[in-house]
């Protein structure tokens, strides 16, 4: 088969990206970011590996005639995102934390800087270094690239972890942001004088930037502030507008190189002064976020890693001065701003935070490193050492921040606490509806006007948990900038804020970023005090189970009652089938029809299922319902040995537009995490089905007076 230049790049493209998402499944579950995932597939791919197991594999893949096509499109790709990365940056991450970030961020670059110029002074630039290379070059380089933040990474894991709307968050976001801009104003003025000729024409290429920078923030933001208004007022974000930005871009790219700080500094000092007022940087970002770090940015880490030769550190005396440039590292970074933090008056527990996440470096370290390897300043066995050191404190920084920052703090920090109800007074009936998908809201909004509607009080909470793949750069931004601003455009709860809307309903929405959304709703369930979780339940993509995956980790660590709402069009709640048989899940059950029963006037027809004649179904059915409650309740006893199939010939011919019935496996309805076989009743009911589970009660916390009365305390929560 005949392969040019085009298809070959087409293959690496296809390899690049889908070894990169492969291995990062693997690293999403042991908690890093998806940069891990594409700096190992970059390594992966190249002499390290590829090349020590298959040389020829590794050639024909990625053949050196292949590395010029390669190395343009991985900057065509960091030019546009370090403009993204400029577009984060908002002078609004400083209001009112201003003073505290100031004095970590710069101590965090002015620590590690001299720590990394020391050790190249010292002893680097003897050992690893050209000759050629001037001295004053090589240890400022070395200072920079030790003094490094990786704020896009460092915004992702915050997202992820939830600390975005945190106090250790939010310093560490504007830690960040003040890091860049101070290490990228530093490496500009590193290069310039790494490329001058002479001291005088460093001076020149130092002025000139100067200039330009100056011109950047009096000219080019005021025509950029009257766009962003124009676009947000009238024309919108047109092919036109995006046109003419991105040429601004490719100009101001195209001047820094000329100048002699690199085109990079451009194109992040571009996104820097376009303002984030108007919504031009968050239409901008939208547009071509996907394309830079989907398709353009692994095919960097790809490049960077085939530049990565592990094997040139083949002896003891490298490996150990590869483990002290990571000592020196940690120590510089992670020392210096864990001491500022504590010095501006936070906890230790808060300072090690913040000292750890700083200490990230990741992507923008990779960034440094390929110019210093591409400026000749820096050795291919040095920018070995430095990519595994990137590797090493970037991995790092998710397990210590689990030590430093564990769940309980971040609980705490995430879901306010709903205070206790004041003495005396009825505790307000409260639920917690959890959303996925949109189609389960419309549903839910109409059951909880049913089972809240009257004069007793009640509060409606609904929870969305957004997956960390899900959310985008401007999304971090955002949520660090606003965190007490509550997602009511939420796109995913919209439509059951718009249904309770119609209905009357009051609900509070929440929402945030999830690794552990089981976990996160027990917690949340558990800060609301409410009385019902309510989950939604979709058609899953693999298993066939209504009550595995994620809603089985609900049951199993919830405290309270927890109803899977099954909805198939349910608008209102007027007749109610309680199949019931007399377990814990079925007087639950009942306990949810009382309710509909009582405040939304609903019709109740319980089924009791039944093997053997004689039982006391009637008199557990009247000690949930008290005739002199009013009637409503019809009791129907069927004889049967497959309650199932009993259950389903009552649904199909009643003409029910809810089932209520409790988890157990007479009903088929099994508490598994896996299952390969949807259950018959809710295949097969034609309406909407509640299948609701009840925890054990905790005998050994309730002594035996309190624990007797079952039956009339399960009546008394309605």
């Amino acid at each position: 088969m005949h392969a040019n230049a085009l298809t070959l790049l087409l293959v690496q493209l296809i390899v690049i990206i889908g070894v990169s998402r492969l291995i990062g499944r693997g690293t999403r579950w042991l908690g890093q970011p998806l940069v891990i995932a594409e700096v190992v597939a970059g390594i992966v791919l190249g002499p390290s590996l590829l090349g020590w197991l298959a040389p020829d594999v590794m050639h024909a893949l990625f053949p050196a005639n292949s590395m010029p096509a390669l190395t343009m499109l991985s900057q065509v790709g960091l030019v546009l995102f370090m403009f993204l990365i400029g577009l984060e940056l908002d002078p609004r991450l400083l209001k009112g934390r201003g003073h505290a970030s100031v004095a970590i961020s710069h101590t965090s670059i002015v620590v590690p800087f001299a720590l990394g110029a020391a050790a190249a002074a010292l002893w680097l630039y003897k050992d690893l270094s050209d000759p050629s290379v001037p001295f004053s070059s090589f240890v400022l380089f070395m200072g920079v690239s030790m003094s490094i933040t990786a704020f896009p990474v460092l915004a992702r894991i915050l997202t992820e972890r939830g600390l975005l709307q945190s106090r250790v968050g939010a310093i560490a976001i504007t830690c960040a942001a003040v890091d860049d801009v101070t290490a990228w104003c530093l490496l500009a003025f590193v290069v310039s004088i790494v490329r001058a000729s002479d001291l005088m024409q460093a001076g020149i290429t130092t002025l000139l930037a100067m200039g330009y920078i100056a011109f950047m923030l009096l000219a080019v933001r005021p025509f950029l502030a009257r766009l962003g208004a124009r676009v947000a007022s009238r024309e919108g974000l047109t092919q036109n507008v995006v046109a003419g930005t991105l040429l601004l871009l490719l100009a101001s790219a195209w001047a820094t190189e000329l100048i002699g700080i690199h085109a990079l500094f451009g194109a992040f000092l571009f996104g820097a002064v376009i303002p984030k007022e108007g919504g031009l940087a968050e239409a901008l970002a939208e547009k071509l976020e996907d394309v830079a770090v989907v398709l353009l940015l692994p095919v960097f880490f790809a490049f960077s890693g085939l530049r990565t030769q592990i094997g040139l550190l083949n002896t003891p005396e490298a490996w150990l001065t590869c483990g002290v440039i990571i000592l020196l590292a940690c120590v510089g970074k992670f020392g210096g701003s864990a001491v500022a933090a504590r010095l501006t008056g936070m906890r230790w527990r808060e300072a090690g935070a913040v000292g750890v996440l700083m200490n990230t470096r990741g992507l923008m370290e990779l960034i440094v490193l390929n110019l210093g390897l591409d400026l000749g300043v820096i050795s291919p066995t040095l920018f070995t050492m430095m990519v595994l050191m990137a590797l090493v404190t970037t991995f790092m920084t998710t397990p210590l921040l689990r030590w430093f920052y564990p769940t309980e703090e971040l609980a705490l920090d995430r879901v306010t606490l709903d205070p206790p109800p004041a003495q005396g007074s009825a505790a307000p009936y409260s639920m917690l509806m959890c959303i996925s998908h949109q189609q389960a809201g419309p549903g839910m909004a109409s059951l909880a006007k049913a089972l809240s509607a009257g004069p007793e009080t009640s509060q409606l909470h609904a929870l969305h948990l957004v997956h960390p793949e899900r959310v985008s750069l401007r999304g971090t931004e955002a949520e660090a900038l606003a965190p007490e601003v509550e997602p009511e455009g939420d796109g995913v709860l919209a439509p059951l804020l718009g249904r309770a809307a119609k209905l009357g309903l009051s609900v509070r929405p929440l929402s945030f970023v999830s690794t552990e959304p089981a976990q996160d709703i027990c917690r949340t369930a558990q800060a609301k005090r409410a009385d019902l979780v309510l989950l939604g339940w979709h058609k899953p993509l693999f298993s066939q189970t209504v009550l595995g995956g994620t809603v089985h980790e609900v049951m199993s660590a919830a405290s309270g009652t927890v109803a899977v709402l099954v909805d198939r069009g349910l608008a209102d709640v007027k007749r109610v089938l309680v199949p019931f048989i007399g377990s814990r899940h079925d007087r639950a059950a009942l306990k949810l029809a009382r309710r509909l029963m009582k405040h939304a006037g609903a019709e109740i027809t319980v089924l009791h299922v039944t093997s053997r004649e004689g039982n006391n179904a009637r008199a557990q059915v009247e000690e949930l319902f008290p005739s002199a409650e009013g009637p409503g309740v019809r009791l129907k006893v069927v004889r049967s040995e497959t309650p199932e199939d009993a259950a389903l010939e009552e649904v199909r011919q009643g003409g029910y537009d809810l089932v209520v019935v409790g988890m157990g496996v007479q009903w088929g309805l099994e508490d598994r995490l896996f299952g390969l076989h949807r259950e018959r009743i809710v295949r097969d009911a034609p309406g909407s089905l509640l299948v609701v589970h009840e925890p054990e009660p905790v005998v050994e916390a309730v002594s035996a007076t309190e624990a007797e009365p079952v039956a009339p305390a399960v009546a008394t929560r309605s």
